[in-house]
């Protein structure tokens, strides 16, 4: 039997395929029925195109419901997708273009979509092994060279099928989708929680404050990251009678902090419910639907997920099970050097268990930053600062965000004035990188603090500047 990852998600459609599956904010809608057939229309081009079983197929444009129309025909012809924030700069789409090689790139799944109408559409999903590829997300490395996720049909369907049971979702829900999609959050988890139970979805293309409590009226679920809930408690248009009638908010892709917790508690009523995820595992814990939900805490391991803490008491986190990744995309020797040898995926990421198996966790073993929801690697920040006229080194760090989480600040040696002040350096990075990577301050030094190895001491400077940003809470 095959396990194309579409054929399950299908399953969970509705029959009555014109019930809706968008709910845009004009009003309008898109239904089941002509998801599936766009699905089917995209699947059909691609197979016409030459486009074989574990192809890449690389998306990189705005979020828009001809981009899901996109995943699920690649899914449907038994290719593999490629997700890219749509912030890349042509420099790094450079790199994921060499790397994976994608057969087909698409930058308008709109024009993509009026191209496959003239394909036969592809009535059935091309067959495919539970671990043959469905996807490769991109997540960079300290070495400044992104890797690339493999993640499998069975792997996904694992992780899906958990939340859906974990989180309680049915058809009577409506999805909150505020997320971007080229992201594991709202890609996978999001849209498949949704997919799985036939339920709507209002849509919205990014986060705006007031179309999200708009939107709030009409949903009974909304997921985000904690940038999401700071800017609501930060409306006053946000009050209890705004999600009374929400059945639950859940939180990821950075840590919330506990004031944020409370805040929303004490405003709303609801307690947010928190999980722990990475591109490479998609979901791994979760607090609980129903019973009691912790601030601080991530909650406990999904059905199927192994989890260890490599310590006494608190260590690096590694998991084992079906949802895990297969390894990066043509790179076996970091796939070895992060899997143990009896199969556990070290994630990088420290923290503890209670005796009762509850997770917290307490920091990173690297220094990858999480700004907004996003993942920043300081190494690829400094790699770029590096090379500007008048900076002989940086040290990327991120510090306590009020809003972000962490925000991104460059510590350089350098000579500050002219083209090397600070709202030069920003504006300069800008330009080489994505948005949410660039600093958001430059602080300029005459030294770096180092260890006897000559290693900058990266944690000396986060404690140096922890309230650059006036942030009154550290960041887990």
């Amino acid at each position: 039997m095959s396990a194309n990852l579409y054929a399950r998600l299908a399953a969970g459609f509705p029959a009555d395929r014109a019930k809706p599956c968008f709910l845009l904010s004009d009003g309008s809608e898109v239904s089941y029925g002509a998801l599936e057939a766009a699905a089917a229309q995209v699947a059909g081009h691609l197979v016409a195109l030459g486009v074989e079983p574990g192809d890449r197929v690389a998306l990189q444009a705005e979020k828009s419901p001809e981009g899901v129309m996109v995943y699920l025909g690649v899914l449907k012809a038994g290719a593999v997708f490629l997700p890219l924030n749509p912030a890349y700069t042509a420099a790094e789409v450079d790199y994921f273009r060499a790397d994976a090689d994608p057969a087909v790139f698409i930058t308008d799944p709109v024009a993509f979509l009026a191209q496959a109408q003239g394909a036969s559409p592809l009535a059935q999903a091309v067959p495919r092994a539970a671990s043959d590829l469905a996807a490769i997300i991109y997540t960079s490395g300290t070495t400044g060279r992104s890797k690339g996720a493999m993640l499998s049909h069975g792997a996904l369907a694992a992780n899906a099928l958990a939340l859906h049971e974990t989180w309680g979702f049915s058809a009577s829900d409506v999805l909150l989708h505020a997320l971007p999609i080229f992201h594991v959050h709202g890609l996978f988890v999001a849209l498949h929680c949704a997919f799985l139970s036939g339920c709507p979805m209002v849509w919205l293309p990014r986060f705006v404050d007031a179309e999200v409590l708009a939107g709030l009226s009409r949903a009974t679920v909304m997921m985000g990251v904690p940038t999401f809930y700071t800017r609501l408690l930060a409306n006053p248009g946000f009050s209890r009678p705004a999600a009374q009638h929400m059945r639950l908010f859940i939180s990821g892709s950075a840590p919330l902090l506990p004031s944020t917790f409370q805040e929303f508690e004490d405003r709303t009523g609801v307690r947010i419910l928190e999980r722990y995820g990475m591109s490479e595992a998609v979901i791994i814990t979760s607090n609980p639907l129903h019973g009691e939900r912790i601030a601080g805490s991530v909650g406990y391991p999904l059905p199927g997920v192994e989890l260890r803490v490599a310590g006494v008491e608190t260590g690096v986190i590694e998991i084992r099970g079906p949802s895990v990744f297969s390894g990066y995309w043509r790179n076996p020797e970091k796939t070895a050097e992060d899997f143990t040898a009896d199969g556990f995926f070290i994630t990088g990421d420290v923290g503890r268990r209670d005796p009762d198996g509850r997770v917290w966790i307490s920091g990173r073993a690297k220094d990858l930053i999480i700004s907004g929801g996003y993942n920043v690697y300081p190494k690829e920040v400094e790699l770029v600062l590096d090379e500007l006229a008048g900076i002989s080194e940086s040290a990327v760090i991120g510090v306590p965000h009020p809003d972000l989480g962490e925000g991104v600040v460059a510590v350089v040696i350098g000579e500050r004035g002219g083209a090397t002040d600070e709202a030069s350096l920003i504006a300069e990075a800008r330009r080489r990188l994505a948005a949410y990577k660039a600093p958001k301050r430059v602080v300029f030094v005459d030294d770096l603090p180092r260890n006897a190895m000559g290693k900058v001491q990266k944690n000396l400077l986060r404690e140096r500047y922890a309230a650059l940003f006036g942030a009154t809470a550290g960041v887990r």
